[in-house]
């Protein structure tokens, strides 16, 4: 179940979610149409979709280890060019980019989702909470 709170003005966005892959798609989608409402061109929107898709992944393999009934919060803002996206989970509070990254295999399945992070978004940081993580990321207009 997805729970969603934006009106057509907002500068704010929330969705609560269930860390269930089945909703991922429907977050996405979401997300991205709110990062074309608040302004960005195509190409930002759909980097911005995909890198909120690969946090959310990586949050449901590796912080709740597959279980599909825990909770995500996903809040985002956008003013004076920049749209910051809050993702908050409960899990088990390891930040990715403190443990060492394998060099990437074409050939190996997975492994992408920090690279599109750090390649595609402006700013991206994890912040251990005493009971999970918070990421957050930031993309600016171009121009």
């Amino acid at each position: 179940m997805i729970l969603q709170h934006m009106s057509p003005t907002s500068r704010q966005f929330e969705l609560k979610i269930q860390s269930d892959p089945a909703q991922l798609a429907a977050v996405r989608k979401a997300v991205e149409t709110y990062a074309a409402a608040m302004g960005f061109d195509e190409k930002a929107v759909g980097d911005i979709g995909l890198c909120a898709n690969e946090i959310l992944a990586n949050i449901i393999r590796h912080a709740y280890n597959g279980d599909t009934h825990r909770p995500i919060h996903i809040n985002a803002q956008a003013e004076h060019g920049r749209l910051s996206i809050m993702i908050r989970d409960w899990g088990n509070g390891v930040d990715p980019m403190a443990r060492p990254q394998p060099p990437y295999d074409p050939l190996t399945p997975g492994g992408v989702g920090l690279l599109c992070l750090r390649e595609l978004m402006d700013e991206v940081t994890f912040t251990p909470q005493h009971d999970g993580m918070l990421t957050t990321m930031v993309k600016r207009k171009k121009g």
